[in-house]
């Protein structure tokens, strides 16, 4: 045997040892301790969050060096939370078996540890002593609380000198920086005394865009859709805008705009888009499912960039009321194609070809429109359009056959300050349309507006408890009930509007001629819904929520309009797309429907 080897027996022996060592670590962690010796519960509560070491003590798995690493690194973490809240006195010591964490040498790990405790004495609370930014541009905000006198909390610091140099950038001076600070903390009388100078540098202009990263896109269209205003003043605002004007057209995985080091003489900086393209196809599936409705499938398939320009071409359809014992099976497929920055960086045109097939229980309907769409985005939250679209409807109800031609202009505007689409907590949504059109034959000529109004609230903590209210109206003026296109009248019921009732039950019952009566949309609708979501768990929530819904033939508040409600209970299960939803509801009021109706899907109902 080879000098400096193993008997077999010894070799068992560490295998034995390691087999032990993995069954029964010996760095179990036996009692973990924050201590704070004054302060708040906020406070403390940000105290505890910053520590590293609260949340691997619960880990069975973290060993020795992983403790000790994270215990080095609280020390700054507690202290900066403690800073975030204006105690600059803070002492933190943090014991591991006895020992301050800190004397212990890197190299010495110790090989068990049973005992943490981490003490905390926050200290007097400091207030601004001066507090001052200067030069400032015009129109620079300053945080409210960066005054003598208030809590010296340390992000009202940072926040005060970022404001400052970004109103400068917003003027024209890009290379704003800061070129001087004088902070001191006085301990004995517990002030911050904070002097940050500011250098705002020359005043420049927007040089050329230069791009890359390019494939398949031309670059003429890349300028074109950042819309960046080259040769005019700097300004930090249009530099956001034109990259998110890049990256909303989802053509582009990321897309960055890097200001150039160097000046170009005179005062020209050049800018450079990054742009990493995204595969140009693109294929999606849906699915719901309601117990009286039926089953509802939904897809598409997009093109990102069919022309090199920015074209998007969508091909979508659906297939609805599979199974409904209501009615017969709906379709629909629809074309769109569509160009960004048209007329204006901002404006999106589009030509558009829908076709729908609507078998429901007293009519059915073949439905072909064309049109010319125009998109304009105003801000990051109000979106406006406009268009031009023909409509070719051909059907037949128990009265007969119908037709229905005309010509419409649909206007619409959108605000949006929900927090998260799909899933939101807190803001408002609101949706308005207005669809001018010209009757032609025995189709009349008036206008339809509808509104969709939405608004969200938490409850204490954010997300936790959330009311959620939804209105919903929509009406239309100048021609009669029968010389109003079928689609474009109103009905209620589902889960789109009052859940518990069936699909599109509550309309208008009407006679054509000398035929039976029949269900119709009538002329008015009005619909509201309110929800109590609240979380269990991080990924479980339930809901409470009635809905209920009004539809007339001259108005929905008088005695010739119908009404119905319902009401349930929902379960939410969140995922990285949004929450599963499953709602079951039954009728409370009305003479529409009876029974429970169960529904499932993608996202909240509203």
């Amino acid at each position: 045997m080879a000098k400096g080897g193993m008997t077999a027996r010894s070799c068992a022996g560490v295998i034995a040892l390691a087999l032990t060592t993995f069954s029964n670590p010996v760095w179990a962690l036996e009692r973990f301790q924050i201590q704070m010796v004054a302060g708040d519960a906020d406070l403390q509560d940000a105290a505890r969050g910053a520590s590293t070491l609260r949340s691997l003590s619960e880990d069975d798995d973290a060993n020795p060096q992983d403790l000790l690493a994270a215990a080095r690194s609280d020390y700054a973490q507690i202290l900066a939370a403690l800073y975030a809240r204006g105690h600059y006195s803070a002492v933190i010591t943090i014991r591991i078996d006895g020992r301050e964490a800190a004397d212990i040498p890197a190299l010495e790990v110790p090989q068990a540890i049973s005992d943490i405790i981490i003490t905390i004495d926050p200290g007097p609370e400091f207030q601004f002593g001066a507090a001052s930014v200067a030069p400032l541009a015009r129109g620079t905000e300053l945080p409210q609380g960066f005054r003598s006198g208030a809590v010296a909390e340390s992000g009202l610091v940072t926040e005060a000198l970022d404001n400052s140099i970004l109103a400068w950038r917003n003027v024209g001076h890009a290379k704003a920086q800061l070129q001087a600070e004088d902070v001191v903390a006085d301990h004995a009388t517990a002030t911050l005394d904070v002097g940050l100078r500011i250098s705002p540098g020359p005043k420049l202009r927007f040089g050329r865009l230069e791009i890359e990263g390019e494939q398949r896109m031309r670059e003429a269209r890349v300028r074109k859709i950042a819309g960046l205003p080259e040769g005019e003043t700097f300004s930090e605002i249009e530099l956001r805008r034109a990259e998110n004007r890049l990256r909303r057209t989802g053509i582009f995985s990321s897309a960055n705009l890097v200001e150039d080091e160097a000046i170009t003489a005179p005062d020209l900086l050049g800018i450079t888009a990054q742009i990493v393209e995204q595969k140009p196809r693109r294929y999606s599936l849906g699915a719901e499912v309601a117990s009286l409705d039926g089953v509802s499938l939904t897809g598409s398939w997009l093109h990102r960039n069919l022309l090199g320009g920015g074209e998007r071409l969508l091909v979508e359809g659906e297939i609805t009321n599979i199974g409904s014992g209501q009615s017969g099976i709906d379709y629909a497929i629809g074309v769109s194609l569509d160009r960004p920055a048209t007329l204006t960086p901002d404006t999106t045109a589009g030509l558009v070809l829908n076709y729908s097939h609507l078998d429901e229980i007293d009519y059915s309907a073949d439905t072909v429109e064309f049109g010319l769409t125009f998109s304009h985005i105003f801000s990051d939250t109000l979106t406006g359009s406009a268009g031009l679209t023909y409509s070719y409807q051909n059907g037949s109800d128990p009265g007969g056959d119908f037709q229905f031609r005309n010509l419409s202009l649909p206007l619409g505007l959108t605000w949006d300050r929900r927090d998260v689409a799909n899933n939101p907590t807190r803001g408002f949504y609101i949706d308005v349309t207005a669809k001018p059109f010209l009757g032609f034959g025995s189709t009349g000529s008036g206008i339809r507006a509808t509104l969709d109004g939405r608004g969200y609230r938490s409850l204490g903590q954010p997300g936790r408890f959330v009311i959620a209210a939804r209105v919903q109206a929509g009406g239309v003026w100048g021609p009669t009930l029968l010389e109003t296109p079928r689609d474009q009248l109103f009905f209620s019921g589902g889960g789109g509007t009052v859940r518990g009732q069936p699909y599109r039950s509550l309309g208008i019952a009407v006679t054509r001629g000398f035929g039976p009566q029949f269900l119709i949309g009538g002329k008015f609708f009005v619909a509201g819904s309110l929800e109590l979501r609240a979380k269990v768990t991080d990924k479980i929530g339930v809901v409470g929520f009635v809905d209920a819904g009004s539809v007339g033939i001259d108005g929905v508040f008088n005695d010739l309009a119908e009404s119905h409600a319902g009401a349930g209970l929902g379960l939410r299960y969140d995922t990285a797309i949004g929450p599963i939803r499953l709602d079951v509801a039954a009728p409370i009021s009305g003479d529409t429907g009876d029974g429970v109706q169960v529904y499932i899907g993608l996202g909240q109902s509203f």
